[in-house]
C-alpha cells in the first residue's frame, strides 16, 4: 500500500517538476523559477525514495544499508536550501549593491548548510550501527546510536529553519499580490510549511522520550511522517498553483463563451482564426490563449456591429433588467447582452437606425480577467426571457416608426 501511495504521489511530484523545469528553460533569467525547480525536485525526490519497494532496491543496488535515507534526508536538505536562498533573494533589494550583497550572503548560506549536512552524512557513516533496513523507522530504530542521532537533529535543524523561514515570508508577500493565484499558492506553501515543522516536532519529541526510555512509536512513526507527506503534497499544491489556477480559470471562461462565441461569429468568419472542434479534455498548454482569442473575437464582431443598435436599446435594456431585480453586474452584462443580439439581428436584415448606439462593448479595466469574467457573464445572460423581451419591445418599436 505504502508503494502504490509513495509512487503515485512521487509521479505527481515529478510531473510537477517537469513542468516547471520547460518553463525555467524557457526563461533562464529567472532565478526564482530556477529555484522553485531544485526545491520541487527535492521534494519529489523524497516521495519516489519513501516507498519502500524503491527505498530497499536502492541499498541492494549500492550495497549499503539504509544508504537510501541519506539520500532522502538531503532531497530534504536541498529543499531547505532552495528556501533559504529563496528568503534571501525576496528579501534582498533591488539596487545593484544589494543584489551582489544577496548572491554573498546565498552562497554563504549554500556553503555552511552544505558543511552542516556533510558532517551530519559523516556521523551517519561512523553510527551506523548494523545492516538492517528501516524504510519507516529509521529514527526510532537508531535512537541509541549517537552518531546517527546526530544525523537526525542536524537534518531536522537545517529542514525547520527552512520551513520556517518560508512560514513566515510566503504569507507576508502573499498580502501583496491582491488576491492572484500566486498569492494563493504562497499561503498554501505557508501551510504545508507549518505542518512541516509539526513533523519536526513530533521527530524532536520521540528523541527526547526515547533518551528518557520511553518509546512513542505513534508519534515517531505514524503521526510525523503522515504530517510530512500532508505538508509536502501542500508545498507541491502551492508550487503548482501559480500555473496551473490560471490554466483552469481560462478553461471554465472558455466552456462559457463557447455558445456565445459561437452565436456571434457564426455569420462573421472573417474575424476568426479557423477554431476547430476542441474535446472536452482538451490540453491546457494554449487554453489561455484560446481564451483570449475568443474574446476578442466577440469584441471585433461588437465593434462591428454597432451601427445596426439603436441609441434607445441601451436604456431599454436596463430599465427591464431593474424591473427584473438584476443586480449591477448582471445589469451590465444585459445591456451588453442585448445589444448585441438586437445589433445581429439588424445586420441580418440589413436594416441601420437613424440614430445608433455610441458603444456597445463595456470594458471593466485593465486587468483581463475581469473582461473575461464579465463577458462570461455576458454569455451567461445572452439567451435569458428578460432579452427576450427588450428585442421584442424594439421590433414592435420599429414596425410602429413612420418609414
Amino acid at each position: 500500500m505504502f508503494d502504490v501511495i509513495y509512487l503515485c504521489f512521487g509521479a505527481a511530484a515529478w510531473a510537477i517538476v517537469a513542468y516547471k523545469t520547460r518553463a525555467w528553460l524557457r526563461d533562464r533569467r529567472n532565478a526564482d523559477l530556477g529555484l522553485t525547480c531544485v526545491m520541487t525536485a527535492g521534494v519529489a525526490t523524497v516521495f519516489l525514495l519513501s516507498a519502500p519497494s524503491v527505498y530497499r532496491g536502492f541499498d541492494r543496488l549500492t550495497g549499503v544499508a539504509n544508504l537510501a535515507m541519506v539520500f532522502l534526508y538531503s532531497a530534504v536538505v536541498q529543499f531547505a536550501m532552495g528556501a533559504l536562498v529563496l528568503l534571501l533573494r525576496w528579501t534582498g533589494g533591488t539596487s545593484e549593491e544589494e543584489r551582489t550583497r544577496t548572491a554573498r550572503r546565498a552562497w554563504t548560506v549554500v556553503t555552511v548548510v552544505g558543511a552542516v549536512w556533510t558532517v551530519a552524512v559523516v556521523c551517519f557513516a561512523v553510527g551506523r550501527p548494523d545492516a538492517v533496513e528501516h524504510p519507516r523507522d529509521f529514527s526510532t530504530a537508531y535512537a541509541d546510536a549517537p552518531g546517527v542521532v546526530t544525523f537526525l537533529v542536524l537534518y531536522l535543524a537545517i529542514f525547520g529553519t527552512g520551513l520556517a523561514a518560508l512560514g513566515v515570508l510566503c504569507p507576508r508577500y502573499a498580502g501583496r499580490l491582491d488576491g492572484s493565484w500566486l498569492a494563493r499558492g504562497l499561503r498554501v506553501i505557508a501551510a504545508g510549511c507549518w505542518l512541516g515543522l509539526l513533523y519536526c516536532a513530533c521527530k524532536v519529541t520521540g528523541f527526547a522520550f526515547s533518551w528518557a526510555g520511553r518509546e512513542l512509536y505513534w508519534l515517531s512513526n505514524g503521526i510525523a511522517p503522515m504530517s510530512a507527506s500532508v505538508a509536502a503534497l501542500l508545498v507541491l499544491a502551492g508550487f503548482a498553483l501559480p500555473a496551473v489556477g490560471p490554466r483552469v480559470s481560462a478553461w471554465r471562461r472558455l466552456r462559457r463563451l463557447e455558445p456565445l462565441w459561437r452565436a456571434v461569429t457564426a455569420d462573421a468568419p472573417e474575424v476568426t482564426m479557423g477554431h476547430r472542434s476542441w474535446p472536452a479534455l482538451w490540453s491546457f498548454t494554449d487554453v489561455e490563449w484560446r481564451a483570449n482569442r475568443q474574446m476578442a473575437e466577440i469584441r471585433d464582431v461588437q465593434r462591428g456591429i454597432r451601427r445596426y443598435v439603436e441609441a434607445d436599446a441601451l436604456g431599454l435594456a436596463r430599465a427591464k433588467g431593474t424591473e427584473a431585480g438584476l443586480d449591477e453586474r448582471r445589469l451590465t452584462a444585459l445591456v451588453e447582452a442585448a445589444a448585441l443580439r438586437r445589433g445581429l439581428q439588424n445586420q441580418a436584415v440589413g436594416h441601420v437606425p437613424a440614430h445608433s448606439a455610441d458603444s456597445v462593448v463595456v470594458t471593466m479595466g485593465a486587468d483581463p480577467a475581469e473582461e473575461h469574467e464579465h463577458l462570461a457573464l455576458v454569455a451567461d445572460v445572452y439567451r435569458l426571457p428578460v432579452v427576450d423581451d427588450v428585442l421584442d419591445t424594439l421590433r414592435e418599436r420599429s414596425a410602429a416608426a413612420p418609414q
